[in-house]
């Protein structure tokens, strides 16, 4: 249910993965509260936390000059989220190397990479959960550890690689505004991130926005202030299935994990400023299908049958 003014309100519902089916029970949501809770990796330059959900997993570092994140054998491109200002890293993948500062984006391709911190501050990671070994660290490791799946999400697909072959990219968190546009959107072959600019002071109670996802999580990463995350699930034929509301505390840096079709909206309830970054796992496809939502649209091709859904040329 959104404000007439949102321009959310003309999504296409039926733009999902997949035709819209009967629930066979719920996945609950995950919190992670990196800055109340014991890291699961320490070093002398910043300390990392990690809190994962069906597809994606977010880590956080606390990072000081001379902190090295690296991956080995990364099985996909993976995302570095840089909210803050002068905030600066240098990234590097094969021969190939960045100098990036905040507020950034770095979408970096599969295989090994590092990225070395040259000033220090908030450094999220976004990795999902075909990359066992950062799945596992997750502080939440246990609520995956049986197999058990979401049943509301599909298996995990890529999307299309990027024009122009893999390399580093990286995107402006200050992207000017654009009238119509929804957020700050960019995308690759496996996340999307809606970089937001956040609000000043608590958010008007009557202006808030709940909704829900047929298919996919949102991944609601906050990255300044205190946030009350309302969640609830709807009721089926199955009482066993039902589960109790959520009104959820996170301050930041946090990140909720919301599930399909679980009803949600977050509450900035801070006195200065309350940002968060959604990001989705793989890429919304309804955010996708608008024209010129996602700003680096160019770079990241939409799967072929959206494309035709949009009626066979370019989404955007």
């Amino acid at each position: 249910m959104y404000a007439k003014d949102d321009p959310r309100a003309n999504l296409n519902a039926n733009a999902s993965a997949g035709a819209p089916k009967a629930a066979e029970g719920f996945a609950g949501t995950q919190y992670g509260r990196f800055y109340d809770t014991e890291p699961q990796v320490t070093s002398p330059n910043g300390d990392t936390w990690y809190t994962r959900g069906e597809t994606l997993v977010v880590g956080y570092s606390n990072a000081r000059p001379g902190l090295v994140l690296e991956r080995k054998g990364q099985v996909d491109e993976y995302v570095v989220l840089i909210p803050n200002d002068d905030v600066r890293a240098t990234v590097t993948w094969k021969d190939e190397t960045k100098e990036v500062e905040g507020p950034v984006a770095v979408f970096i391709p599969k295989g090994d990479s590092k990225v070395e911190i040259t000033a220090g501050g908030d450094v999220f990671r976004l990795i999902t959960t075909r990359n066992e070994d950062i799945a596992r660290l997750a502080s939440n490791a246990d609520a995956y550890a049986h197999g058990e799946h979401d049943p509301n999400v599909p298996p995990f697909q890529e999307w299309p690689a990027p024009v122009g072959g893999e390399h580093i990219r990286a995107y402006s968190g200050n992207y000017p505004h654009q009238p119509g546009r929804f957020g700050r959107l960019f995308r690759g072959q496996t996340i999307m991130v809606n970089f937001g600019n956040g609000r000043p002071g608590k958010r008007d109670r009557t202006k808030l926005s709940p909704h829900f996802h047929d298919d996919f999580e949102q991944y609601s990463v906050a990255t300044a202030g205190e946030y009350i995350h309302h969640v609830r699930w709807p009721w089926t034929p199955n009482g066993d299935h039902w589960r109790e509301d959520e009104h959820e505390y996170c301050g930041s840096p946090s990140v909720a994990v919301l599930p399909p079709p679980a009803v949600h909206t977050s509450e900035g309830i801070n006195d200065g400023l309350n940002r968060l970054c959604d990001v989705f796992s793989p890429p919304r496809r309804d955010f996708s299908a608008q024209p010129g939502w996602v700003i680096n649209a160019d770079e990241y091709p939409a799967p072929a049958d959206l494309v035709m859904k949009a009626g066979g040329g370019s989404v955007e």
